[in-house]
């Protein structure tokens, strides 16, 4: 009876650091997910495009203090994406790595249409949603950041924002950068 009384108490030990590991896999799956999805939409959206900025109110002068920028990386825009962005989560499936048991999350639709490999990866219902709901929370908290670094064109934005500025990634500086 004292080794199942050790075992048990073992397994208690681990319990809660599975789950932590469970949910930063989620949430950092998430995040990258989120930015990813961000970039594509972004990348859609015609360069030329432009949308008026500024004050609309008249000067002493008479004049307004209005410019145009492009609309793509405009607040309006990214406002409106993050609104919408996370419902592209159910075109996600669940990948653990066989060696570090990580979960990973990778796109099971492609953008395009062309087929891809799906070879271990979980497509689930409760998968989805689960992604779905920690986009969202992630969309919510981190919005001003996700405007900011999207606002401007820069590099590595999956890694400033899901591993830096927010450490829902502190583990996954490794992770191999994939394309949609």
């Amino acid at each position: 009876i004292p080794a199942a009384l050790c075992l048990a108490a073992a397994l208690a030990a681990l319990l809660p650091a599975a789950c932590a590991r469970r949910s930063q896999d989620l949430h950092c799956g998430a995040c990258r997910a989120l930015v990813d999805e961000l970039e594509w939409e972004i990348a859609q959206v015609d360069p030329r495009k432009t949308i008026q900025m500024g004050s609309f109110r008249i000067n002493p002068d008479g004049s307004q203090s209005v410019v145009e920028v492009p609309y793509a990386r405009s607040e309006a825009h990214l406002t409106e994406l993050l609104e919408r962005v996370c419902e592209k989560m159910k075109e996600y499936g669940e990948k653990v790595d066989p060696s570090t048991h990580r979960k990973s999350y990778v796109r099971v639709i492609s953008h395009d249409g062309t087929k891809m490999d799906l070879s271990g990866v979980k497509i689930d219902g409760d998968v989805a949603s689960s992604l779905k709901f920690a986009c969202e929370s992630i969309a919510e908290e981190y919005e001003d950041e996700l405007i900011e670094f999207l606002s401007h064109e820069a590099d590595n934005v999956k890694d400033r924002l899901c591993s830096k500025r927010t450490d829902l990634c502190d583990h996954a500086l490794h992770i191999p950068h994939d394309e949609l």
